[in-house]
């Protein structure tokens, strides 16, 4: 029976180093070498074979994703996407972050994950604004999820609560009210 994808998304305040999803999303940078926010979070709790593994990657390019595994973190996997810096939205800065949202779900799909968790892709220092991000985000998801069974569970697990209120009016606005919510 297929499920409604509102259904297997779900919001969650808190530290995404600390979810056990079979992937994690890092919210990287080109080098994938880690930097501040999201990405520094995830290399610290990951340990540095994480660094060793992302190395032998050759970058990644903006709006696209690669995975690595989660190492010491709860998560099997770490899905890393580098996502745009904001200038404006003249710059094909939507386009571009739906691509790490793409990208991010077939590459779990491509390696068995049935959870995946995300964090607000390039809302920190990138500077995308948070309630445009958020529309992007759970449009991208919940077509995927449409057409594809194998993810379960979607968990946009935001660190503060401006983007937690941000990605609920987003999800309030594409699929009604929410049947419930982690926080």
């Amino acid at each position: 029976m297929k499920s409604s994808p509102g259904t297997r998304i779900a919001l969650q305040r808190g530290d995404i180093t600390r979810v056990a999803a079979d992937a994690i999303v890092n919210a990287a940078n080109t080098s994938l070498l880690g930097g501040g926010g999201v990405d520094g979070a995830i290399h610290r709790a990951a340990g540095p074979e994480l660094l060793a593994e992302c190395r032998k990657l050759g970058g990644c390019p903006t709006g696209s994703a690669k995975i690595t595994k989660g190492y010491r973190l709860p998560a099997r996997h770490v899905i890393h996407c580098v996502g745009p810096v904001y200038r404006g939205g003249q710059s094909g800065e939507t386009q571009l972050l739906a691509g790490c949202y793409k990208t991010a779900l077939r590459l779990a799909v491509e390696n068995g994950c049935k959870s995946i968790a995300f964090p607000a892709i390039s809302c920190g220092v990138y500077g995308y604004p948070l309630a445009d991000a958020a529309r992007i985000a759970l449009q991208e998801v919940a077509a995927f999820l449409q057409d594809n069974q194998q993810i379960e569970q979607v968990i946009f697990v935001l660190f503060d609560e401006r983007a937690y209120e941000a990605f609920d009016r987003a999800y309030r606005e594409h699929f009604g009210p929410k049947p419930e919510t982690t926080s």
